[in-house]
């Protein structure tokens, strides 16, 4: 399995279930070893054992789950593990503030409507991916793996996730989106990657490729382009 990924481009992975989508993706997230090959950013080799060396090379992940604390504020669940704290030697303080105001910053440079103090029980599907993208924003982002970011969600906060994903986009970051929304996928995607049964199948631009030809790869119908 070899593939590139450009800054500021959208690649759609696609497959059947078992076809090795995630597990791909969990190993450029930190959280498998590959059993052979290597991985390069910005042409030099890396080597990753653990997702937090992952982040430290600006690669993250937006999981199906969104892995939220419904009970917390859209500020504390994009700050969560990496709270911002003032004060002198021991006598820190949680600084609410700060962290307040650059959550709003970030969904202002999001264009979401999500407000940094609203409970994240109380929000819309579309609203809790951009909390889950702005967590990803703090740490200056090169690359944001997305499983399955509009299933189970209104045709509205689709619409609102692909927005997200297009912002991710005109920031230069490199966006690999997994789903089964075929949809989706052309909509906003400028590459499209097929798999079957743990192998690349397919590496086509969207503008080369059709939905009919996608669906006819991910079944077999069509061998391998």
């Amino acid at each position: 399995m070899s593939f590139t990924l450009e800054a500021g481009q959208v690649v759609g992975l696609m497959g059947d279930n078992g076809a090795g989508k995630s597990t791909l993706v969990k190993m450029i997230a930190g959280n498998f070893r590959p059993s052979e090959g290597t991985m390069r950013l910005d042409g030099k080799e890396i080597v990753m054992h653990r997702p937090v060396e992952a982040r430290q090379h600006g690669i993250e992940i937006v999981h199906q789950d969104l892995a939220l604390c419904n009970n917390l504020t859209a500020a504390a669940n994009v700050f969560l593990g990496r709270e911002l704290r003032r004060g002198i030697g021991p006598f820190r303080v949680l600084d609410y503030k700060t962290m307040y105001r650059r959550a709003g910053e970030i969904f202002k440079e999001l264009k979401s409507e999500t407000r940094p103090r609203d409970l994240v029980k109380q929000m819309s599907g579309g609203q809790r991916q951009a909390v889950a993208i702005g967590r990803t924003m703090l740490s200056e982002a090169k690359i944001v793996l997305m499983d399955e970011p509009t299933a189970a969600i209104s045709v509205r906060q689709v619409a609102e996730v692909l927005n997200l994903i297009r912002e991710l986009r005109d920031r230069g970051i490199a966006v690999v989106l997994i789903s089964h929304r075929m949809p989706d996928v052309f909509t906003v995607a400028d590459r499209v990657i097929v798999m079957r049964r743990g192998r690349k199948v397919a590496d086509k631009s969207i503008a080369s490729s059709s939905p009919e030809e996608v669906t006819g790869l991910i079944t077999g119908a069509i061998e391998q382009v």
